[in-house]
């Protein structure tokens, strides 16, 4: 993987984070609701895979490797300030085409409208709405992640996933 994530492929970054988001749903999916449910629970797994789902928001809402770091962010931000949420087979699909959203809105100069995101991730426009609102609220509206926290989700990432490896750097390239 390149030494710059802004530089790596984001469907290659896909398949890193859709790993990750895999070992969480797999140890969440263990623990009893209790009543805990949140707006990003669905009724029934979807029937698209958590990495399928991913890559077709990759493609379909072009998300960049910065959008893509940033909702790994956000489930840690998530996750801390809203004890009621964890990433699991009934939120992941959600949460995913939420955080995409608010990521992209965030960081990006140029992005869909609400109706593509709603389309491209299979809910409602209303749906797409709330989960935004409630998401913005859960995280304090604080959704631009420093560039250095990117950074070590990216080395992170890269290094819990056997078969990748950053780049080496070069004399020419400062790290």
């Amino acid at each position: 993987m390149p030494l710059k994530y802004e530089t790596c492929n984001p469907k290659d970054l896909g398949y890193l984070i859709s790993n990750m988001l895999m070992e969480l749903i797999r140890l969440n999916d263990k623990l009893p609701l209790n009543g805990r449910l949140t707006r990003f629970h669905s009724r029934a797994p979807p029937g698209i895979s958590c990495h399928d789902y991913l890559q077709r928001l990759i493609q379909h809402a072009t998300l960049s490797p910065p959008i893509l770091l940033s909702i790994v962010y956000y489930i840690d931000r998530l996750c801390s300030l809203y004890p009621s949420f964890t990433i699991s087979s009934l939120t992941v699909h959600r949460f995913l085409i939420t955080a995409a959203t608010v990521a992209a809105k965030g960081l990006s100069d140029s992005f869909w409208t609400n109706p593509t995101y709603a389309r491209i991730g299979g809910i409602s426009v209303s749906e797409l709405a709330t989960l935004e609102m409630e998401f913005l609220e859960k995280v304090q509206w604080r959704i631009v992640p420093k560039p250095e926290v990117l950074v070590d989700y990216y080395v992170s990432l890269v290094q819990r996933n056997e078969g990748f490896q950053l780049e080496a750097a070069t004399e020419a390239e400062p790290t």
